[in-house]
């Protein structure tokens, strides 16, 4: 029984449909299950909600550059004592209990304010928002590209342990139909009882490793299902080409991660902002500029004309005020400079960093670009070798049948081939991954 086959029994026995109702497997490609992993991966939503929300915090930055506009309304209330006064224009007014911000009884407050404030760290914090964003972005990517090695490994151990499956269910029949062989050739005295025995014993050593293997297959579908659906055991099948995929020259390798390799637009990107966060500790040192400009009224009347003076003269309660404050620091007990020195120190660290992940780059890429050219090259080997295994089994076969060979050695071809065919799906694993892990650290995939 197929693996997709398999798991469809397994759905359907723990859902239990009627009978009638035949789900049909999903045909999964590379790139949908990438796709899918995307959209269900929490640490890779984690990553995409920093690099959104570092974006804001650019805009919110760059925002702070520019003058604010606000409305300032206040309308106050406060009891008379019963005493009145001639105001200096004229106009008799009655006297508060509670002394109000002008001493009179009522008060309306109704003005706009511009406002905006001028220095370096407005600026700094713009640079080390730019500089954050930046991070976020390349921790995006570098998730992203962690999350497609990771579907592809497991998307290929897919396709690997459905083969093995495979494998397993021909050795399987392979034995039983040897055992059939030593039997018949037992009862005709052409071959001893221990050889029936030998054959039996491997026919259960098979029938074991079969169960490995849907057991194994079984599991690995679940481990790329947690990624693809909300139900992992939901039936699918996976589409793979049967030629592996070509490898670029090293040329090409070297210019794409000198331009697309993720770590290091990290490691650059953080010391950029670890030289911003030097910039707004050394900002403390200089003044900053505040200027306010403010239009409306601030009159007894919530009227833009106030009342008439005894001299019939209307007064304007509507106008402006301009201030503007300069803030220069003096003395601050150190604490300025010593962030300075805080943020020094963070930023020649930051400079160890990217100077680290540039050797372990160069590293990585030598070693990535070596296990897949290796890989690629033993495809053809361990594909003759099936073949070869296939026709030393064959011939062993013919030579046991002919009385010409022992038990022994058809036992021993049959363990060769089925060593050979693993040994041929490990090998396709093995340069895909190793393929999957270039191109990540290439940003092709």
């Amino acid at each position: 029984m197929s693996t997709a086959a398999m798991s469809q029994t397994t759905v359907q026995a723990d859902q239990q449909p009627t009978p009638t109702a035949a789900v049909s497997p999903v045909v999964i490609t590379l790139q949908e299950a990438i796709k899918r992993a995307q959209a269900s991966e929490p640490n890779y939503a984690n990553s995409v909600a920093s690099a959104r929300v570092a974006g804001l915090d650019k805009s919110i930055a760059r925002a702070g550059l520019l003058p604010s506009a606000r409305f300032n309304g206040q309308g106050l209330y406060v009891q008379p004592n019963g005493l009145r006064e001639v105001g200096g224009e004229g106009v008799v007014n009655t006297n508060p209990k509670f002394v109000s911000a002008d001493a009179r009884p009522r008060e309306y407050v109704a003005q706009g304010v511009v406002e905006e404030s001028i220095g370096l760290g407005p600026i700094a914090a713009l640079r080390t928002a730019n500089a954050a964003d930046a991070v976020a972005k390349a921790e995006l990517e570098i998730a992203r590209r962690g999350l497609v090695e990771t579907v592809t490994g497991l998307y290929y151990g897919v396709a690997s342990a459905d083969h093995k499956l495979s494998i397993a269910q021909q050795a399987a029949t392979e034995a039983a139909d040897f055992t059939k062989l030593t039997s018949q050739r037992e009862q005709a005295r052409e071959a001893a009882h221990a050889d029936t025995i030998k054959a039996q014993l491997q026919q259960q050593q098979r029938d074991r490793e079969l169960s490995d293997a849907k057991l194994n297959a079984e599991k690995a579908r679940l481990e790329l299902g947690v990624l693809l659906f909300s139900d992992p055991r939901t039936p699918y099948n996976i589409s793979i080409s049967d030629a592996p995929a070509a490898l670029a020259s090293r040329e090409e390798v070297n210019g794409l991660a000198s331009k697309n390799n993720a770590e290091l637009k990290s490691a650059l990107a953080t010391l950029n902002a670890s030289s911003a966060d030097v910039l707004t500790a050394q900002a403390a040192y200089l003044p900053t500029i505040g200027l306010n400009y403010t239009y409306g009224i601030d009159a007894n009347e919530f009227a833009a004309r106030g009342p008439l003076t005894p001299e019939g003269i209307r007064t304007h309660n509507l106008g402006y005020s301009a201030a503007v404050t300069v803030n220069l620091p003096v003395w601050d007990w150190l604490a300025t400079e010593h962030k300075v020195k805080q943020s020094e120190i963070k930023r020649d660290a930051a400079k160890i960093a990217l100077t680290a992940t540039q050797r372990r780059t160069i590293a990585q890429l030598d070693e990535s670009y070596a296990e897949a050219q290796a890989a690629r090259a033993q495809l053809a080997s361990l594909d003759e070798s099936v073949a070869i295994a296939a026709e030393s089994l064959r011939l062993t076969k013919l030579r046991y049948t002919g009385g010409e060979a022992t038990v022994l050695e058809v036992v021993d071809a049959q363990a060769a081939y089925i060593s050979a065919q693993n040994a041929r799906e490990d090998g396709r694993v093995r340069f895909e991954t190793a393929l999957a892990q270039l191109q990540t650290l290439t940003g092709t995939m």
